[in-house]
């Protein structure tokens, strides 16, 4: 992929399109693809010209956001902190199927007036090709609003997008996808800022306990349901592990702890619908 004529077409094609946007603000969540559009617009078009917006909400964990302005800071780019209440807005409290379209609209609506308070030309944000193959009602208030996804627009794959980061040394480049809390509950069930705090706390205390990278703790509370990937399986099982996992998330207040024997998924919460009706 590295020297391929297609690669190299994407990343110019990149680079132009921003180049041409002229002015932007980023929705920057610090994960791979909103790191690497940040950091190609700066290369472009200077940080004068970018200025990087991140939420923080009760939707997403605490080290994300610290995670976020850290990488701001390194990259030298104007980075802003918004504060949003979404569970203020019914349609997000409720989790139905369509949450993140109300969510991402609430969001997306918040950060275009900052563009435009700023005189910015543009909001954009870092949704890939491969983004298109699942349930994501996100993508269309995304485009409601008119935020821009240049990753998108211009061919860019997940894979694209860590081959690129690679290549300028970003660390995000090998960081495993990130997705906020809310995709932990099953849709229907309420959100509630109780079941989110225990939900970031159990992926907290996983992750010291266990180190996987990619992980989810599903919350069918009072039952958690433990997502890691399929090679990580046999080592979750282990009895030094698993004695100190279940100990560690009952005190948490959950009285069932299950491990999730077909491994992580990204957006498993979408099986029980039909994404194609809910569309």
């Amino acid at each position: 992929m590295t020297n391929s004529p297609e690669f190299s077409d994407k990343v110019l094609a990149l680079r132009q399109l921003i180049v041409t946007l002229d002015s932007i603000a980023i929705a920057f969540s610090g994960g791979v693809d909103s790191t690497l559009l940040l950091a190609v617009a700066l290369e472009v078009l200077g940080s004068e010209r970018v200025l990087a917006l991140t939420v923080s909400s009760q939707l997403v964990p605490g080290a994300e956001v610290a995670r976020a302005q850290e990488l701001a800071q390194r990259l030298g780019a104007h980075h802003r902190l918004i504060s949003l209440d979404v569970l203020d807005n019914p349609d997000i409290q409720a989790n139905r199927p369509d949450r993140c379209y109300h969510c991402k609209r609430a969001i997306f609506t918040r950060l275009l007036d900052i563009a435009r308070a700023e005189g910015l030309a543009a909001l954009v944000h870092g949704a890939n090709s491969d983004d298109i193959g699942d349930y994501r009602p996100g993508m269309r208030a995304a485009e409601e609003v008119g935020a821009q996804a240049p990753l998108l627009e211009t061919g860019f794959s997940k894979a694209d997008v860590r081959e690129l980061s690679r290549q300028m040394g970003l660390p995000t480049w090998d960081q495993p996808s990130m997705a906020c809390l809310a995709s932990r509950v099953p849709y229907g069930t309420p959100l509630a800022e109780e079941s989110l705090i225990r939900v970031e706390a159990a992926e907290e205390t996983l992750r010291s306990l266990f180190g996987a990278g990619q992980l989810r703790v599903r919350d069918h509370f009072p039952l958690a349901r433990i997502e890691v990937p399929a090679e990580d399986i046999a080592r979750m099982v282990a009895p030094e592990i698993r004695e100190r996992v279940v100990d560690e998330l009952k005190a948490l207040g959950y009285r069932y702890v299950t491990l999730d024997l077909n491994g992580f998924r990204s957006g498993s919460m979408n099986e029980v619908i039909s994404w194609r009706e809910a569309s």
